[in-house]
């Protein structure tokens, strides 16, 4: 049984020599987060429109 990736990647900027930062997507439910990382060290939140909700896309 074949599984789908859950995440993919939808943008990625190299920041430098060591670093990027990446847009993924939950295929499942759509939301969008920004993960970045210079070096050892990195992070992971979601995208928030104006209002606070979580940036859902569906393409």
């Amino acid at each position: 049984m074949a599984q789908e990736n859950r995440f993919e990647v939808v943008y990625t900027q190299d920041v430098g020599f060591m670093g990027a930062v990446r847009i993924l997507r939950d295929t499942q439910t759509g939301v969008e987060y920004l993960f970045t990382w210079y070096g050892n060290a990195g992070g992971l939140t979601p995208l928030l429109e104006a209002d606070g909700t979580p940036v859902v896309r569906h393409d």
